[in-house]
């Protein structure tokens, strides 16, 4: 009885449906018929909306005509997005360390680059550090590419700064060299020169999160865009901003010429502009020589490169009382940067902004103070010349420019010691 009753009760809600269907069906019948496309009556009230009478086409060509402007306004601002979307990214990979964005990377890859985390200073990161003299390091190289872990004996090419091993291959893969940096890679990595990994190459990967924030507000507020080139005027523009805010004074007649001859350095190809990379490597100089200090910067140092510093200092050291003088502390600091790509810089001319306070106020020390604008640098007696330098005291002074020559770029990051 049930069944029969749920049966029933089915049927009646199929008649309401279709009751009310049909009712729907008698009313659009009812209605009178509107005017088609192409028709030549043309219904009362649609008199305001087509005052001139013009038929359905071209009052419908005319909407789209009248819709030129406005579609013309949102490709602007769909450009606009898309800007704003770039600079975003570029903003991006400049605070997660990847500095630049090689064109490689347009592409897909079959390997991922690795994530990078900022380092952070410990508490002891300003503490003296010890290292002695006459006990070398020599580090191991990897055995294994770092980046697929596969041995394969001469076909891996290594960093003359840290101990990593890669395969040209793999590096193509991630898209952090292009063509031409890939064989500049080939023909160096087994040299005396060497060649620096990706790692070792860009020095704004040693900024702390705070440092980095830092470097970023700065170029936020000059308007400087990442990854792009900049001219000698946008160079002098961004050295005039970082003057007022730092010193509340526009340049000097003097320190313009040496901005100019800053961006000379930046620029040994004379391209008239300098690459983004360099730019940003000066930068991140700038910020470790601003905030860190000489036991510090000692602690960025490799053993490779800590290995490198004891074979200069004990050629230098004849008579091995563990001095060298003051002069061959200067020779022993312009060795760092012996690519021959560099060999046409002149060291005679101020060529970095590191040396002067216009850069970042910073007070310098040794041979960096020296030759700064406002020493006496080129009347040096000989007493000052003399006058000797220890191991530590040698190895805390060029901590700087041991790292401004890792980049394998040809341009000059920092001063040379006259």
């Amino acid at each position: 009885m049930g069944v029969l009753m749920s049966k029933k009760q089915q049927v009646e809600k199929v008649q309401k449906c279709n009751a009310v269907v049909f009712a729907f069906q008698a009313g659009v019948k009812d209605r009178p018929p509107t005017a088609k496309q192409g028709d030549g009556d043309v219904e009362e009230d649609d008199g305001p909306a087509n005052p001139e009478g013009k038929s359905a086409e071209e009052a419908e060509k005319e909407d789209v005509d009248g819709g030129a402007a406005p579609s013309t306004s949102q490709q602007a601002a769909a450009a606009t997005r898309d800007e704003c979307k770039a600079n975003n990214e570029a903003w991006s990979r400049l605070r997660d360390g990847k500095g630049v964005e090689p064109e490689d990377l347009d592409k897909t890859h079959q390997l991922t680059p690795p994530a990078f985390v900022r380092p952070k200073r410990e508490a002891d990161d300003d503490q003296p550090v010890e290292v002695e003299l006459d006990k070398k390091e020599q580090p191991p190289r990897d055995e294994m590419c770092d980046v697929c872990e596969v041995w394969t004996a001469d076909d891996l090419y290594p960093c003359r700064v840290c101990t990593r091993m890669f395969h040209d291959g793999c590096l193509r893969e991630l898209g952090y060299l292009r063509t031409e940096a890939l064989q500049e890679m080939r023909d160096a990595a087994h040299t005396v020169t060497g060649w620096s990994c990706y790692y070792c190459d860009n020095l704004n990967l040693l900024l702390t999160e705070e440092e980095m924030y830092s470097l970023m507000e700065t170029f936020k507020q000059c308007k400087i865009i990442p990854e792009s080139c900049l001219v000698s005027d946008e160079l002098l523009q961004y050295r005039h901003f970082v003057s007022k805010q730092q010193f509340e004074k526009d340049l000097t007649d003097e320190q313009e010429e040496e901005v100019l001859a800053q961006f000379a350095a930046l620029d040994p190809e004379k391209k008239g502009h300098i690459e983004w990379s360099d730019f940003l490597y000066h930068e991140s100089l700038a910020i470790l020589r601003k905030f860190r200090t000489e036991n510090s910067l000692l602690r960025l140092l490799t053993a490779k490169e800590r290995d490198k510093a004891r074979s200069v200092f004990l050629a230098l050291d004849l008579d091995k009382d563990g001095l060298i003088t003051r002069a061959e502390c200067r020779q022993a600091q312009s060795s760092w940067f012996h690519n021959p790509n560099k060999d046409s810089q002149s060291c005679n001319v101020r060529l970095m902004g590191l040396c002067s306070p216009m850069t970042c106020g910073i007070s310098q020390v040794g041979p960096m103070c020296e030759s700064s604008p406002g020493s006496s640098g080129s009347e040096r007696s000989k007493t000052g010349d003399s006058r000797p330098v220890t191991w530590a005291d040698f190895l805390k002074e060029s901590g700087i420019y041991i790292l401004a020559a890792r980049p394998n770029s040809s341009a000059m990051h920092i001063h040379l010691p006259l």
